[in-house]
């Protein structure tokens, strides 16, 4: 190439980067997070052109804490506690897949009455973290009472927990080889009837929230995820099922005695921000009815857990098991070199999973669509952090 045709070159080059700079002035970029309490401690920058997305960059790790490496430093049993942190809203299922790859890994089979207990609060902690998760998704669409109701209604499960595991938010009750106590006397009776007001409750929160015009028109027909881009983005969860592949690890991989209980997969094909909010709603109805069957088939009495050391050594190995959590297939890969701490752990959480639909379905989207697509993802940053 002559020096003539190199300098023409050069300027066809430098004549593209100016349109493309000019182009690039005309856009907005946005921060979104992570002091905005609506962000759940989670950034992600927007560019928009006027009022449409044209980019979205999340930006997550603002509350890693590095659970798995802290993992390497403690026991078995010391690593409940932490554990609990990413999800606090939902500890019962975080632990529960730890417990039952620990479980796995040393060959420890839960005594039967032990399983229903850590059943029964796994379905409580699903009812705990929805409400949760509603809550916020209420009061950041602008309706104050589908917050005031959930933060309220959660109060008589929480109530529960606390008769049980005598905690409130955070339990550290399912541990490996069952669960830390028996439930107290009376506590099927106060179950069941705090289980059915709550089941009224549920009623009333379609009427007020779901079948409001106004949040209709802000969910149906916004932020479609297909069916096949659902599957090949590999989200979980509700996001999945809103999409019309109905996946539950508690039907697909059965764990302790979800075999023995009859449930439906609640799932629907609409494949917008309204499927993808309405999923968890029906997932708690459809927890109330597992709550019940749990207690009426539930042993009347029995150990509840095996005792172990709590300086136990799993013998060298790895193991990896899951179950469905508030938002979908949480999982647990430990690997032992035969210490009395893991060598290794690592946990696939479903919000990091779902992180990859947030760009994909806000480009191309309104800045008014962002609060009812981002929150319909049922996305946690702390589970995602880790």
């Amino acid at each position: 190439m002559s020096n003539l045709e190199e300098k023409i070159d050069e300027a066809k080059k430098l004549s593209m980067q100016i349109v493309k700079d000019t182009e690039d002035d005309r856009l907005m970029t946005l921060s979104v997070g992570p002091q905005h309490p609506g962000s759940g401690h989670f950034r992600f920058v927007i560019k928009l052109d006027g009022d449409y997305i044209v980019n979205v960059d999340p930006d997550p790790g603002y509350v890693h804490r590095g659970h798995e490496k802290m993992c390497e430093y403690r026991n078995y049993f010391q690593n409940l506690p932490q554990l609990e942190r990413p999800a606090l809203h939902d500890s019962s299922n975080i632990l529960y897949s730890y417990c039952l790859a620990v479980e796995d890994l040393v060959g420890i089979h839960v005594p039967r009455r032990g399983q229903f207990i850590r059943a029964i609060a796994s379905e409580l902690d699903r009812l705990v973290y929805t409400q949760y998760w509603l809550a916020i998704y209420g009061i950041f669409l602008g309706h104050s009472t589908m917050f005031m109701w959930p933060a309220g209604d959660r109060e008589l499960i929480i109530d529960l927990f606390e008769r049980f595991s005598g905690h409130r938010v955070t339990h550290c009750f399912s541990i490996p080889g069952g669960v830390r106590n028996d439930f107290p006397y009376n506590f099927k009776e106060k179950c069941l009837t705090q289980v059915n007001y709550f089941e009224k409750r549920l009623k009333e929160y379609e009427h007020i929230f779901y079948n409001n015009p106004l949040f209709r028109q802000r969910t149906e027909g916004v932020g479609i995820l297909p069916k096949e881009d659902a599957i090949k983005l590999g989200v979980t969860g509700s996001v999945l099922r809103a999409s019309g592949v109905p996946y539950d690890i508690r039907k697909v991989e059965p764990y302790d005695i979800y075999d023995e209980i009859d449930f439906k997969v609640q799932h629907m094909k609409t494949c917008d921000s309204f499927a993808r909010s309405y999923i968890p709603y029906l997932d708690m109805v459809e927890s109330c009815h597992i709550i019940r069957q749990l207690l009426d088939k539930m042993p009347e009495s029995g150990d509840v857990r095996v005792k172990l050391q709590g300086n136990m050594k799993g013998p060298p190995g790895e193991s990896f098991k899951r179950v469905e959590s508030g938002r979908g297939a949480l999982g647990y890969h430990i690997v032992s070199d035969g210490a009395s701490r893991p060598y290794r752990v690592k946990i696939s959480t479903p919000s990091f999973r779902n992180l990859i639909a947030l760009s994909y379905l806000l480009v191309g989207s309104k800045l008014g669509d962002m609060p009812s697509i981002y929150w319909s993802l049922n996305y946690w940053p702390i589970e995602a952090d880790r």
